[in-house]
Order: structure tokens, then C-alpha cells, then sequence
């Protein structure tokens, strides 16, 4: 059975779906496109490692009793009789939390000249921690800088509504998801699908060396492909409207596409 929703599923935004199927989506893109690619190219599936904790912040416990010294005062020691001395309060420690790092690990594909190992072309699936505050999104700007300021091209693919989108210029309308397409030859000028939960997932190129034809991707059937092998039909329970909040419109159309799932 097929996503009922004509495009992205944001039921799969969530945490429980999204890790396998960013790996899952990332794998089925590189296959249709090596399936395309001349010989003289290869594609790699690449991995970036960082180490990253969503809380940035440090707890530190206050005790809740104060050490009263056991070197007595003269005050004190007039009143104190042989054998006897002051008592030091007994600390209680409080439980904190701190900030473990965890390993994150992001996929990506670079299309390769086979000749040279040169990278022609990045494809980037963002993660959530790209597009929230905190060492994920640092160490996806370094990389995306990078290619930026280099001749190699860049597809980004944005399939989350929630946090900060990407740095872009020029007037654009805002929209739920986002694919850039940015070639090296026409920086700082590149394409922007912007596309909603209503709409299917647009076809869009792979650029690869200057003159030589693009590659088509059909972005709708890989998604399709990869809904159906992981049986997320069965998976998701499509009740209450996954985070974060929809605009009214997208709201009501969300509910009255659902209804007839949601009785059954």
C-alpha cells in the first residue's frame, strides 16, 4: 500500500521513522543514479562523523546544606567541654545530568570522476540536527561552504518542515520542502524547488560536468519504492497530526485526506 499522501509523508519526520529512512532514501538515490551514470563516473556513499549532544548547556548540582567547619571558634570554645567537638554537616549530593556526546553519523553521496577520484557532484539528504542550533549544523555549514567555494556541485535536499532552513538569498515563497540545486558554473545563481505536502515530490537534475547532459531524477518513485520495502504502511499510526504544527489550510487537508484511514 502506497503513502496516502501524494508527496513527502511528514509522518515520517518523526524520530522513530526518520534515521532509517534518511539511510534507506539515501541508498535508493545513489542506486538510480549509478544506474544512469556514464562509466566514466561512480557514486559514493560517504559518511560524516561528528560528536554532538542536543543539550549544549553544562548542569551543575548546588547542595542543599553548607559544611559548618570542625576548627571551633573562641566562642565556641569556652563552651566546649573536654572530649567534645563541632559536627560538619552531612552533604547531600543532588542528581544531575550532564552532556554526553554521542557519535552522529550523516550519509551523503558524491558523484566521482572514475579517472581522477574527483568530486563533480555532492547530494545532500539534511538531517534534523543540520537544521537546529548546535554542532550539527556547524559541521554541515563548513562542509556546505566548502562545496560552495569549490567546482564541485551541490544538490540539497530539505524533506523537514521543522527548524532553521539553509542560508539563501533572493525572494522565494516559503514552502514546507525545499531541493537547491546549485551548479558550479552558475554560482551564485542556482534553482530552488520549493514544494508542500500536497504536492508530489518534484523530478529534478543531477549536473555533472559542464556540457555534458544532466541526469533526471524521478524523485517521486524512488520515494514510493522506498515507503513499500519498509512496509511503512504498516508502521505508521496516521492519528494525531505529527510536530510541528500545520498551517490551517494544510491542517484541514491533512484531516480530510486521513479520514477514511483514521475509521478504518
Amino acid at each position: 500500500m502506497p503513502s496516502p499522501f501524494p508527496g513527502m509523508d511528514p509522518y515520517l519526520e518523526q524520530p522513530a521513522f526518520w534515521l532509517s529512512f534518511h539511510n534507506r532514501l539515501v541508498v535508493a538515490i545513489a542506486d538510480a543514479i549509478e544506474a544512469m551514470l556514464d562509466p566514466q563516473y561512480y557514486v559514493e556513499v560517504e559518511t560524516r562523523t561528528y560528536y554532538s549532544d542536543d543539550d549544549n548547556s553544562v548542569l551543575i548540582g548546588i547542595p542543599d546544606a553548607i559544611v559548618v567547619s570542625s576548627q571551633p571558634t573562641n566562642s565556641t570554645a569556652n563552651n566546649t567541654t573536654s572530649g567534645q567537638s563541632s559536627v560538619a554537616v552531612q552533604l547531600r549530593p543532588q542528581k544531575v545530568t550532564v552532556p554526553v556526546p554521542v557519535e552522529v553519523n550523516e550519509r551523503y553521496l558524491e558523484i566521482r570522476e572514475l579517472a581522477t577520484g574527483e568530486v563533480i557532484t555532492a547530494i545532500e539528504l539534511l538531517s534534523p540536527k543540520n537544521k537546529r542550533p548546535g554542532k550539527g549544523r556547524i559541521t554541515y555549514e563548513e562542509k556546505r561552504n566548502a562545496f560552495l567555494s569549490s567546482l564541485t556541485h551541490l544538490v540539497e535536499l530539505d524533506l523537514l518542515r521543522s527548524g532553521e532552513p539553509m542560508a539563501m538569498k533572493g525572494r522565494f515563497p516559503t514552502t514546507a520542502y525545499r531541493i537547491l540545486i546549485s551548479r558550479s558554473y552558475q554560482r551564485p545563481v542556482a534553482d530552488l524547488y520549493g514544494f508542500t505536502i500536497q504536492e508530489p515530490l518534484p523530478t529534478f537534475p543531477i549536473p555533472l560536468k559542464k556540457g555534458e547532459q544532466e541526469l533526471l531524477l524521478p524523485f517521486q518513485n524512488l520515494f514510493d519504492g522506498v515507503y513499500d520495502r519498509a512496509r511503512y504502511q504498516s508502521r505508521i499510526t496516521y492519528l494525531e497530526p505529527p510536530p510541528p504544527p500545520f498551517s490551517e489550510a494544510d491542517l484541514q487537508w491533512l484531516n480530510a485526506l486521513l479520514a477514511s484511514r483514521r475509521k478504518a
